[in-house]
């Protein structure tokens, strides 16, 4: 019996240290070994106080070298452009805003598909100036992810805002 004990006190202790050691966080303290860490991670980076500036390094710690993002827009003449940029340009064109208004986006719903090792995350979020100011965009983030068998990188991110013709799909919109 008291070998029984003992091999499952050892089993619980390698359990124990085999997820606490797979456990990646960044410098920052970001957790990027969960899909849910690095979903966590992305929202709270973009959120700035007024008169903070983003952390460009903190956000380039998320993602996989020299990746790409973007969005769509309205051109004057109503049609729909994308803009696609570098990570470290798109820092250049939104950090001034987000420090000058203050910024808090947050997820409120999630769908994610996977095959093997890459993840496509549909994930709807909500922006604000601050946490309780009201809503000024809503819109889809389209996230594409690698997960190498102990963190997740982001490959590149895509989003488009809700708008009167452009409404947010229901399925979406659910947890």
């Amino acid at each position: 019996m008291k070998k029984i004990v003992l091999l499952l006190t050892l089993l619980l202790i390698v359990s124990i240290n085999n997820y606490s050691g797979a456990q990646i966080l960044t410098k920052y303290g970001d957790n990027v070994s969960t899909l849910n860490g690095i979903m966590k991670a992305y929202y709270d980076v973009v959120t700035v106080n007024k008169g903070e500036k983003p952390s460009y390094e903190r956000d380039s710690l998320l993602h996989f070298g020299n990746v790409n993002v973007g969005w769509a827009v309205k051109t004057k003449t109503g049609k729909t452009a994308f803009k696609y940029v570098s990570l470290k340009e798109y820092h250049k064109e939104s950090d001034d805003y987000l420090a000058s208004k203050g910024f808090y986006e947050k997820e409120i719903s999630r769908r994610v598909e996977k095959f093997g090792a890459v993840y496509h995350v549909w994930s709807t979020y909500e922006s604000r100036n601050t946490k309780t100011d009201p809503v000024i965009e809503r819109g889809i983030n389209s996230i594409e992810m690698y997960y190498d068998g102990s963190r997740f990188w982001i490959l590149g991110w895509f989003f488009d805002a809700e708008r009167k013709d452009n409404p947010l799909p229901a399925k979406y919109l659910t947890k």
